[in-house]
């Protein structure tokens, strides 16, 4: 069968040309919206007068018929096609004949393509917001359970600081509160309609294209016909902040899977969440974790691949530009099957809180309380922070901790202590004596969690609301 675009033709395409070029095999995922465009975009030509309304309505019914067959799974897509606009209009055409072929008056591939990403990212946006909200939801609730369990802080992954371990979980709710915000922000540029743009320039027929753009719950519309056709700054926009959210995910695998493991033996994953060994039956895998972990690089190389493909395209549309989907469709789905999984796994964590506080009574980290203490009795900072060094140096060559030492081993280094130091380096005395704004002591903890719960119910709030609008 001939080309839809095959008049200036005299031989067939060669068929490893239409298997390379064709774009049919990923595309098919837009078969959605791309009839949802083309729905608002007949309606236009027929309120335009550019189409009779017998038409508009003809074409309508039958573009609704091959939606109903694309989604009971009877349509047949073929590489001979290209891609998915050609395919949806060869079975429209099939549907109601050749008035079928009116529909693409007044626009282009390059405007219809640009429309369909638009519309299939911003729904995917708006979804992603909102599993994001159910992992920070998923902490928060671990949060709240564990507001008297203490943990070791790390630095360089060394103890450094006791803190409240619904402080750390504290600090992943807010890494995904900026990609949530960044999720948000980004949908008024996703939200934009460049159908109208024609091939690059715009079309002769008296189209209406902000009517087109209310139809499809569109904040507005290109300005400028080039850029409509070759922009794909919301998709770059999008792998990036998708590849932070992995990133932020993938820290947190790694502290599962150290946590979960025997050295640390502070969490225990759900047994729903791992998997075990084929050789060796005591084993039980954090391969969820893990895994997020490793498909973290899958979604950067996305962003680099794109990136890589736009750098040195003249304007407007070119060939090359078919290569912006697969990275997308693979990232929406990563990041999608991440996010799904990890909410649940947290909320059905165990949390083992005797080890934890076993971990913060063997080691140092409340060294710098000591310190703390010395510059409260009048040492200078820098003189106190030698003589804790001295103090945990001589505990180290006896085999105690601080806690362990008595007053008269304490004043071999400072004629300053007193009993008193015992209570300042209580696990407990540590975390609350930090009670700044944005700090490890309970009331601050408390008080972050709170307003935790404020932003995520404005973002519940707000899926529901562009949930409503992006679904037509």
């Amino acid at each position: 069968m001939s080309k839809l675009w095959g008049g200036r033709f005299t031989k067939q395409t060669n068929a490893l040309v239409e298997e390379y070029t064709a774009s049919i095999g990923f595309d098919k995922q837009l078969a959605e919206e791309d009839i949802q465009g083309s729905l608002a975009h007949v309606t236009m030509l027929g309120k335009c007068g550019i189409l009779p309304q017998e038409d508009v309505e003809t074409i309508k019914a039958g573009l609704n018929k091959v939606l109903d067959r694309i989604r009971e799974g009877s349509v047949d897509f073929s590489v001979s096609d290209e891609d998915i606009h050609m395919n949806i209009e060869k079975n429209l055409i099939a549907e109601v004949g050749p008035v079928g072929g009116k529909l693409h008056t007044g626009r282009s591939r390059n405007d219809q393509v640009a429309t369909d990403m638009h519309l299939y990212l911003r729904n995917r946006v708006v979804a992603l917001t909102g599993m994001l909200h159910e992992v920070q939801a998923a902490l928060l609730g671990q949060a709240r359970e564990n507001l008297d369990t203490i943990i070791p802080g790390y630095t360089h992954l060394q103890r450094a600081q006791p803190i409240l371990f619904a402080h750390h979980l504290m600090a992943y709710v807010s890494m995904f509160q900026r990609d949530v915000d960044r999720l948000i922000d980004s949908y008024k540029r996703i939200n934009l309609l460049p159908l109208g743009a024609g091939a690059l320039a715009g079309t002769t027929f008296p189209i209406d294209r902000h009517f087109v753009a209310e139809q499809l719950g569109f904040d507005g519309v290109y300005e400028n016909s080039l850029d409509a056709v070759s922009d794909r700054d919301f998709i770059l926009e999008f792998l990036s902040h998708a590849s932070i959210i992995m990133m932020h995910l993938s820290r947190l695998s790694e502290e599962l899977v150290l946590w979960s493991s025997t050295e640390f033996n502070f969490i225990e994953l759900d047994d729903a969440f791992c998997t075990g060994s084929s050789i060796m039956p005591q084993k039980k895998n954090p391969d969820v974790p893990e895994l997020v972990r490793g498909k973290t690089g899958r979604v950067y190389g996305n962003l680099m691949g794109l990136l890589t493909v736009l750098k040195s395209l003249p304007l407007a549309y070119n060939k090359d530009m078919q290569e912006d989907k697969e990275g997308m469709f693979d990232t929406v789905a990563t990041l999608e099957g991440a996010l799904q999984l990890f909410a649940p796994m947290i909320a059905t964590m165990k949390v083992n809180k005797g080890r934890m506080r076993e971990a913060v009574n063997t080691d140092f980290s409340n060294a710098t309380d000591i310190a703390d203490f010395l510059v409260g009795k009048g040492m200078p900072f820098r003189q106190a922070h030698e003589v804790i060094g001295k103090t945990v140096l001589y505990c180290i060559q006896n085999n105690k901790y601080l806690l362990d030492l008595s007053i008269e081993e304490f004043k071999q280094f400072s004629e300053l202590f007193d009993d008193s130091i015992y209570h300042v380096l209580q696990p407990e005395t540590v975390v609350n004596a930090r009670n700044v704004y944005g700090g490890t002591a309970e009331p601050q903890v408390q008080a972050a969690i709170g307003r935790a719960e404020q932003t995520l119910s404005a973002t519940k709030a707000w899926v529901e609301a562009h949930s409503v609008s992006s679904n037509g």
